[in-house]
């Protein structure tokens, strides 16, 4: 059902704008606040759609395209709605040369989705990431916080079901 036939939804999302709205109030003034107001947004809304962007634009009296320019720059911001659980590959030297994209490549099989898709009943998010800072576990992957350390294809299908079971 989207917003647009249910009442109940755009009464949310009314109420979702307006605490937005009241944390630009609060931050606008603050240099350098706009990513931390698109990290709250994202974390109401899930995502960035560009209606909200447009809203925070608004909100901030900054042009569109600034606020779009954050959004698409940091990988950590996404336009679309996002799976219960996402899961980064990371591809930094360390990583890639250990394998990860062996990884990558044996999630897309098993999710039936590219890099940057969300399975069909929305619980996976299929991403890579530049370096998630942790090399000396390489290969590195994380399902939303957890991090899994020297991941190999074998072990895919235990790591996704321990979500595909909850």
């Amino acid at each position: 059902m989207s917003n647009s036939t249910c009442t109940c939804c755009l009464e949310d999302d009314q109420e979702k704008y307006q605490r937005i709205a009241e944390i630009i109030e609060e931050y606008k003034a603050h240099e350098g606040s706009l990513i931390q107001i698109l990290h709250i947004a994202q974390g109401i809304f899930g995502y960035l759609p560009l209606e909200l962007q447009q809203f925070i634009a608004e909100k901030m009296e900054l042009p569109l395209s600034e606020v779009y320019g954050v959004v698409t720059f940091y990988s950590y911001f996404a336009l679309r709605p996002r799976g219960k659980y996402t899961i980064r590959v990371c591809m930094g030297t360390a990583c890639y040369v250990r394998g990860a994209k062996k990884i990558v490549d044996e999630l897309k099989k098993k999710l039936d989705i590219k890099v940057g898709e969300t399975t069909e009943e929305g619980l996976f998010t299929l991403e890579v990431a530049r370096c998630i800072g942790a090399c000396g576990l390489a290969p590195v992957m994380t399902v939303n916080d957890t991090v899994y350390q020297r991941v190999n294809p074998e072990e895919l299908d235990t790591i996704l079901g321990e979500y595909t079971n909850k």
